[in-house]
């Protein structure tokens, strides 16, 4: 039973103020750094168990922005609350309440890679004035190297964006009726950031950008194309990552084990057939090179162990990554993968060097 849990469902339920804390934090209460399958199905179970919701929901919410602790009861609505965070709030303890509705040996998870997950979805953007000049404008543009400004009367209310193109094309197609930035802006996208990732795309690609509203109305931060191509590179290079790794393996086996030793490396309760390297998994990896005699093979002064114990590491990393943890990998895992792969090149190097001798 988490403690700081426990803590809170007796403050809340003794009518104290709910508390409020980071992702970042939260995830520490658990001694994790990401919502991977296995965490997110823990702190699921253990919020039910305390009857508390997190509000956002800590696994679409940004990694450093603040959760609420809310029972799951009805809450009554706080002096001058907003209707509709008072009713976005209710949605979100019925949703959560429903993904905890599940069998004892699987919790319901968010499918959806939320746009709220992203740095720059929740990063307060400059804007200005629609009676800024244009002089204030181009200033802003080149000091900080944008591509876009939002033209903005508060936090809430967005009037238009203006690019170096309606700019340009302002000035070249017509003369404006005065060099206030109202009259150099135009229409602004945006999307909420409870929509998917893949909403975001169609518009970015587009327009190169997409202003992020938040759950509370405010807009909460810009996504550009530079800020997706960075998401996926960062999303996409374990995955690669760990298909050179896996190539490279085979590779290395292929010449130097027979199919009875491969089928061998087989965990002994799995029938599956096996007829060549790409039929074998990281255990079965393991289990074929943890023995001295089939090491030895290799010809290599390199130590079994310590080459079985990385990886292995390798093996609960690819575990995470391939249950897709939309946190990414830890740096030092990320860093495990790149290490581990440049090791394999040098190993494959150094036996093709043998062999040709």
């Amino acid at each position: 039973m988490n403690t700081n849990l426990a803590i809170i469902s007796e403050q809340v339920a003794s009518g104290e103020a709910s508390p409020t804390v980071t992702t970042r934090e939260f995830l520490s209460w658990f001694n994790a750094q990401r919502r991977g399958y296995s965490i997110v199905r823990q702190i699921r179970r253990e919020l039910e168990l305390h009857n508390l919701v997190t509000v956002p929901d800590f696994e679409s919410n940004y990694i450093d922005a603040p959760l609420h602790l809310l029972p799951t009861v009805p809450i009554p609505p706080l002096p001058g609350q907003d209707k509709a965070i008072k009713d976005t709030i209710a949605d979100e303890i019925e949703a959560q309440t429903d993904r905890t509705e599940a069998s004892s040996d699987w919790v319901r998870r968010d499918p959806t890679y939320r746009i709220s997950k992203l740095a720059p979805a929740n990063q307060a953007i400059i804007s200005v004035k629609p009676d800024s000049t244009l002089a204030e404008v181009v200033g802003i543009l080149l000091l900080k190297n944008f591509s876009q400004l939002p033209v903005m009367t508060n936090e809430r209310d967005v009037k238009g964006v203006i690019t170096w193109a309606s700019i340009g094309s302002r000035l070249a197609l017509s003369k404006p009726p005065g060099d206030a930035a109202r009259n150099f802006m135009e229409p602004h996208h945006e999307i909420r950031s409870s929509f998917s990732i893949f909403d975001a795309i169609p518009i970015v690609v587009m327009h190169q950008y997409v202003l992020v509203r938040g759950e509370d109305n405010k807009v909460s931060g810009i996504i550009t194309a530079s800020d997706l191509s960075e998401q996926f590179r960062l999303l996409a290079e374990p995955f690669l990552l760990l298909g050179e790794i896996e190539n490279l393996l085979r590779g290395l086996i292929a010449d130097r084990f027979s199919s009875a030793d491969l089928i061998e490396g087989r965990d002994p309760s799995d029938a599956r057939e096996i007829q060549g390297p790409d039929d074998l998994a990281f255990g079965d990896y393991l289990r074929l090179l943890e023995k001295p005699e089939r090491w030895a093979k290799f010809g290599l002064a390199i130590d079994r162990v310590s080459f079985c114990k990385d990886l292995d590491n390798i093996r609960r990393i690819r575990n995470d990554v391939m249950h897709f943890d939309s946190d990414g990998v830890l740096q030092k895992e990320l860093d495990s993968l790149r290490d581990f792969k440049k090791f394999l090149n040098q190993i494959q190097s150094i036996i093709s060097s043998n062999d040709s001798k």
